[in-house]
């Protein structure tokens, strides 16, 4: 299964100031762009949202995608071509157009377009380290690393790279407002995984969750006055002790964390979903009334996550994939015709996590 970590959101049209320029690297180059992947999938009646599905792309790890405000481009992240860790690139939604917008160096996560759709930003560890950062002790059992991500912004050509944040620890997850004017993010900064806004020039910072535990893949609402995302707030004394035991080797267990949702200013923080079990990735319908995420409540211990619906209010859950593989990181298009996400259905290797599209019938 792919790394479950990142949900960002829609944009809109606002003027953005960056921080200064990073340095160009030595030597480094964006590949130009290629044709892409498009192959169409079988429909399963069980699946009744779900029609013309098909597959943009093929082979290596690919997950987040997530779309340009006119929904002709999406941005994702990708371990293809040999590479150990994730790095950033766009591509036309019929898979054509791939790119590589990221320097090659480091890791990088949860890319997100900026409004106008021909800049973007995204999580990358390489001013901290130039190599793929050392995955976790399998001892540990399934965990999370938190890398030292700061945000990033870039050209959707790849070309002039700029930092946005300078904190030097986990701070990513980052999705742009539907007005464009704001960001809302995770980050350690103050010690403990909690959400915040900024504004697209890293200015203004708010924080908005103070709850001890990991609060993180969050998501707006259309309208721009909510905001879901999951979170595992430790119950007891022993579960407190044990994530921050973890937090202090720079690590996270993810297997228990549900849905809340709360107004963007903070207020109002409710928990909407009690199911047990890892349920991530939430975004919203187009209409605003439901959000979908993905789940494996029905067997925590497994990595068969599949798409769920759920009312704001945690009622009416329903089932939307059916699959006996992972199915997450759902986002509907802009006119909320169609939905992409990410899967290990039709994969020819184990390793492999592809992008689909699908129309959607409400």
């Amino acid at each position: 299964m792919k790394n479950v970590r990142c949900i960002p959101a829609i944009a809109a049209v606002a003027t953005l100031t960056i921080m200064a320029a990073c340095a160009p690297t030595p030597g480094a180059s964006t590949p130009a762009p290629v044709p892409g992947v498009r192959i169409a999938r079988p429909v399963d009646p069980t699946e009744r949202h779900l029609s013309n599905i098909r597959q943009i792309t093929d082979g290596g790890e690919n997950a987040e995608a997530y779309f340009s405000r006119d929904g002709k481009w999406i941005t994702f992240q990708s371990s293809r071509n040999g590479r150990t860790c994730d790095q950033q690139y766009v591509m036309r939604t019929d898979g054509s157009a791939l790119t590589r917008v990221s320097n090659g160096k480091g890791k990088t996560t949860c890319g997100w377009f900026l409004p106008g759709g021909d800049r973007l930003f995204f999580g990358s560890s390489y001013m901290h380290d130039s190599l793929c950062p050392p995955k976790p002790d399998p001892s540990k059992g399934y965990v999370w690393p938190l890398d030292k991500f700061d945000m990033y912004t870039v050209n959707r050509d790849g070309t002039d790279l700029r930092r946005l944040t300078h904190y030097d620890v986990y701070t990513t997850e980052g999705v742009l407002s539907p007005n464009g004017k704001s960001i809302v993010f995770t980050s350690l900064k103050d010690g403990d995984l909690e959400l915040y806004t900024m504004d697209v020039d890293g200015a203004n910072v708010k924080r908005l969750t103070s709850t001890p535990g990991y609060d993180g893949g969050a998501w707006w609402s259309p309208d721009g006055r909510k905001i879901v995302y999951r979170a595992h707030h430790p119950k007891d004394t022993i579960e407190l002790r044990q994530y921050r035991e973890l937090l202090a080797q720079g690590l996270i267990r993810p297997s228990k964390v549900e849905l809340f949702v709360m107004n963007a200013d903070g207020s109002d923080n409710r928990q909407i979903t009690s199911l047990g079990g890892a349920n991530f990735g939430p975004s919203w319908t187009p209409d605003g009334k439901r959000i979908i995420f993905s789940s494996n409540h029905k067997n925590p211990r497994s990595g068969n996550f599949d798409l769920y619906l759920v009312d704001m209010d945690g009622k009416n859950l329903e089932q939307v994939t059916t699959k006996p593989v992972f199915d997450g990181f759902p986002m509907f298009s802009p006119d909320g015709k169609q939905l992409i996400w990410a899967s290990n259905r039709f994969d020819q290797k184990d390793t492999e996590t592809n992008l689909f599209i699908a129309d959607w019938t409400p």
